[in-house]
């Protein structure tokens, strides 16, 4: 938002003075200068119920008051502003206030008795990146629902091609970066010739027949309908095809492999294929 753009009539201002006058001043320089939306108040115990209700872009704050000053004034508010920003400009009479206002979190001061032009260019400042800061953090309120929208749909698409995929197969099965096995349905561990299973963080361990499929895993390549055969302990011989795919994240860096796995035993195919 630009200069140009600002509008003033979206602002919300609050004024609190303990002079009736001071209000009435204040009020009227800000309706001169297009502000529509302006509260104001004597009593300084009003501002945090006032703020609580309306949500104001600025307020305006004297110092020295009666019941409770300004600096009592900034603590209250801290409660309704956990990010700690608090939309204060001071106005006070006395110079050795404005650094400890500052400290106690005021985003400006004017002095009194204040010069209207230097007045209304601070509060047009301080408003300007006020909207600011509430328009780039309402963005990213929307971009974390977004992203967060995104990331459960993509949960909920990979959970239903799992499902499918163990539904048409016989196994399907996942590894991490180092080969570990993170995902396994169906009989994977007798079907892809392990002679064990793995433990939790160790790599598989592969018997002497499925060295083909070792090679193809540690060299990162995809593979597509690799046929390999298992003698069994009672001789037999099973048959498998296996598919597999590398998978890398958004920057490129491999995490792992999948793939999917059937028992091809008594198909005419899969015995060419081992030949």
């Amino acid at each position: 938002m630009s200069r140009a753009e600002f509008d003033p009539a979206i602002a919300r201002l609050l004024v609190v003075d303990d002079q009736q006058e001071n209000v009435l001043l204040l009020r009227a320089l800000l309706e001169q200068a297009g502000y529509t939306q302006v509260h104001s108040t004597t009593d300084p115990r009003r501002v945090v119920p006032l703020h609580d209700e309306f949500r104001f872009d600025l307020i305006l704050l004297d110092m020295q008051m009666p019941q409770m000053d300004g600096f009592e004034v900034m603590e209250a508010l801290r409660e309704l502003e956990p990010e700690g920003y608090l939309p204060v400009l001071v106005i006070t009479g006395h110079p050795g206030l404005k650094l400890r206002a500052i400290e106690a979190g005021a985003r400006d001061f004017v002095s009194k008795p204040f010069d209207l032009v230097e007045l209304q260019a601070r509060i047009h400042n301080l408003l300007l990146v006020r909207l600011l800061y509430r328009r780039q953090a309402s963005y990213n309120r929307e971009l974390e629902a977004a992203v967060a929208e995104r990331t459960a749909q993509a949960r909920a698409s990979e959970a239903r091609f799992r499902g499918l995929v163990e539904l048409a197969t016989d196994f399907y099965w996942e590894t991490d970066a180092q080969g570990a096995f993170t995902h396994v349905s169906g009989p994977a561990q007798e079907l892809l010739g392990l002679d064990a299973p793995p433990a939790d963080g160790e790599p598989p361990r592969w018997s002497g027949e499925q060295r083909e499929l070792q090679e193809k895993l540690a060299t990162r390549q995809p593979f597509l309908d690799l046929v390999h055969r298992r003698t069994r302990p009672d001789g037999s011989v099973l048959l498998v095809q296996t598919s597999g795919e590398p998978v890398f994240d958004d920057s490129g860096r491999f995490t792992g492999y999948r793939g999917i796995g059937i028992e091809v035993n008594g198909q005419r195919g899969a015995l060419r294929s081992v030949r």
